[in-house]
């Protein structure tokens, strides 16, 4: 097993250990040295760290094991370690602030599903490097959130949809609303710090700038502390002032604008000289989903969106049309026609456009799915040897996949990942009965008649959609 040491700078982080490859051995051994600086690596007694995440202005994270646990749990433990030279000022205003995190995490995150859990914090004291000196460092044990964030999301898939935004936007919001209504404000929302996990969720992750408005403040001035994201701030938080909601709010929405354009370099989108933000030239959406995130996106604090709630009822809006009433429905009145055409009018205005349809990646899917099912039907027909059953079982496991793909569970690399663990089983059940060219081109054939067969129905749809 591999642990990697959380030393700064330690000239060889990672350690190899043999012996720990036994379950039962890591939960006796006592502890465990860096061979290269001698840092304890076993934290607090029960935490091995594996794997840098990533390392940012006050600390690192890692990817651990916890080894008090069954099942050696995956979790993050966040080091403090601030970068540069701080005054003792503000190292004491950088240690606050991650000690902050894990009160609120320890607050809010056992309370929401969407926020991750707290499991320890506690300092370590060790020898430094140099004679007659002491190191201490600060630890936070979270919940690991198995995905990505929407950050890696967007360098690898481009800008989303509007109805992929929507998603992201109402999941976020009812986070935000949870946050908002416990009186803290989270101060840092941007891509990086939204989550999705495997099984789809989104989680709101890094709480280490938040400030609790009904707590002390954070400075003797009571004014907020220069953590932000450049580009995701508003004018309040930049210039020091006080936070709102509306700040998070106004960060989700230039993550949101920036989701949509694909822009990953903000400047494009915004204009200095009117010091307003012009994003709806480089993408299409609803109307009304670009005068919510417009008003989200004011400068002024008073001006936007006051609460996420008051966002999740304006987008909600537009999918309740104004119905007129006291009308009689034998002889309505010139009145109630008039409302009635305003309103269908209203509707029409305000209904977004669909989707935009990817053909590339409905026929790549058709592809993978024809491909792994005629691997799927040879393997399960070498082993069961009846028609009947073999058909039936992978119906049912090709079935799994596609509500997988359209779950989004698997994809991207998962759909060359499958074919090639699954050919070298169904090769081995074979046992020499079909060569492997064979297989490939029975393979190759049923993934072309799949996207034969998925190109036939878009063509159908398409005219049936032109002549109704």
């Amino acid at each position: 097993m591999e642990i990697y040491c959380t030393r700064p700078h330690c000239p060889r982080p990672q350690n190899l250990f043999p012996d720990l490859d036994d379950n039962a051995t890591i939960r006796t051994v006592q502890q465990k040295y860096c061979t290269a600086c001698g840092m304890p690596l076993m934290l607090d007694g029960r935490y091995l760290p594996t794997k840098l995440l990533g390392r940012g202005g006050f600390g690192a994270a890692f990817l651990a094991r916890d080894r008090r646990t069954p099942g050696m749990r995956q979790c993050v433990v966040k080091q403090f370690q601030p970068a540069g030279d701080l005054s003792p000022t503000q190292l004491q205003l950088a240690q606050d602030l991650f000690e902050r995190e894990a009160v609120v995490l320890e607050e809010i995150g056992r309370q929401h599903e969407q926020i991750p859990d707290l499991y320890a914090f506690f300092p370590v004291i060790i020898p430094g490097l140099q004679a007659r000196q002491q190191d201490q460092f600060f630890y936070l044990v979270q919940e690991y959130i198995d995905g990505q964030n929407l950050e890696e999301e967007l360098a690898e898939k481009g800008k989303y949809s509007e109805q992929e935004v929507l998603e992201i936007l109402r999941e976020i919001l009812s986070v935000l609303k949870f946050v908002h209504e416990k009186g803290i404000i989270h101060r840092d929302i941007k891509p990086s710090n939204i989550m999705r996990h495997r099984n789809g969720k989104f989680y709101l992750l890094d709480f280490g700038a938040v400030k609790q408005v009904t707590n002390a403040p954070t400075s003797i001035s009571g004014a907020s502390t220069g953590i932000y994201s450049l580009g995701f701030a508003p004018p309040e938080q930049m210039s020091g002032g006080r936070v709102f909601p509306s700040t998070d709010l106004y960060a989700l929405a230039v993550t949101v604008v920036m989701l949509l354009t694909g822009e990953q370099d903000l400047s494009q989108l915004f204009d200095a000289y009117s010091n307003q933000w012009k994003w709806r030239d480089h993408v299409t959406v609803s109307p009304h989903l670009a005068d919510i995130l417009d008003r989200m996106l004011l400068s002024a604090a008073n001006q936007r969106y006051q609460s996420a709630q008051e966002v999740l009822d304006a987008l909600d809006a537009v999918q309740k049309p104004i119905l007129p009433t006291h009308i009689n429905p034998r002889q309505p009145s010139v009145t109630g026609r008039a409302q009635s055409q305003q309103t269908q009018t209203q509707t029409q205005v305000q209904k977004p456009p669909a989707q935009k349809f990817s053909l590339i990646k409905v026929l790549t899917a058709a592809a993978f799915s024809g491909f792994e099912g005629a691997l799927i039907t040879i393997g399960l027909f070498s082993l069961l040897q009846s028609p009947i059953m073999t058909l039936a079982a992978a119906f049912i496991i090709l079935s799994g996949l596609i509500f997988a793909q359209w779950r989004r569970w698997i994809g991207g690399s998962d759909l060359l990942i499958f074919p090639a663990i699954t050919l070298p089983i169904v090769l081995f059940l074979l046992r020499g009965g079909l060569t492997i060219g064979q297989v490939v081109i029975l393979s190759i054939a049923a993934a072309l008649v799949a996207i034969a067969v998925t190109a036939l129905f878009r063509l159908i749809y398409k005219l049936l959609s032109l002549l109704l």
